[in-house]
């Protein structure tokens, strides 16, 4: 849970006794690769935090195929936050794409404890908007450049990824077929 308390250290906003009372409520979970900590039609009663491993969200394309939209990674929170703020089934599952370990915190003890430390609610705003910037960034090259041009962005961005999640999750957050991914990795050396 050291990683865990480091972020919820993050700027200095909760006292030590804050964190150590947060952290009591946290329990660790393993994921096997594959296997969800959130599937499509629950409703998201859990936030996340990845010690880790690698997380997959993904939408399902009109023919079936899984599209991944996001992996989250080290050090990073996993939450449907629609599901988790509306209460209503998630359209959006979390998966792992290796074996991941995460400390997790039901709904309704993150709600009693944003109303006993009020400045928990200050840090998720904060940690929301952090992410969210995240998020935003890290997809930004995937609207430009051909197929090859998005692949070296990629490993330049995530060269872990690149060297550990399976190559049909790579290409279909790519948007290109893993047939396509084998060739360009072929002419791409590390």
């Amino acid at each position: 849970m050291e990683k865990l308390k480091a972020v919820l250290s993050f700027g200095g906003i909760l006292t030590n006794s804050d964190i150590a009372t947060i952290l009591s409520y946290f329990e660790e979970r393993e994921l096997e690769s594959g296997e969800y900590f959130l599937t499509i039609g629950n409703v998201c009663n859990e936030i996340g935090f990845i010690c880790s491993g690698v997380v997959r969200t993904y939408l399902l394309s009109e023919g079936g195929e899984e599209v991944t939209r996001y992996f989250f990674r080290e050090n990073q929170f996993i939450v449907d936050l629609e599901s988790y703020y509306s209460r209503k089934p998630s359209t959006y599952p979390l998966q792992a794409v290796v074996k991941s370990r995460i400390n997790c915190i039901r709904h309704k003890d993150w709600e009693k404890l944003t109303e006993t430390i009020p400045q928990l609610f200050i840090l998720t705003k904060v940690l929301s908007e952090a992410l969210l910037l995240t998020k935003l960034k890290d997809t930004d090259f995937l609207n430009f450049g051909t197929a090859t041009d998005k692949y070296r962005e990629f490993i330049r961005r995530y060269p872990d990824l690149a060297l550990y999640v399976p190559q049909q999750y790579i290409a279909s957050y790519l948007n290109i077929t893993p047939q396509s991914l084998s060739r360009i990795r072929k002419t791409i050396a590390f």
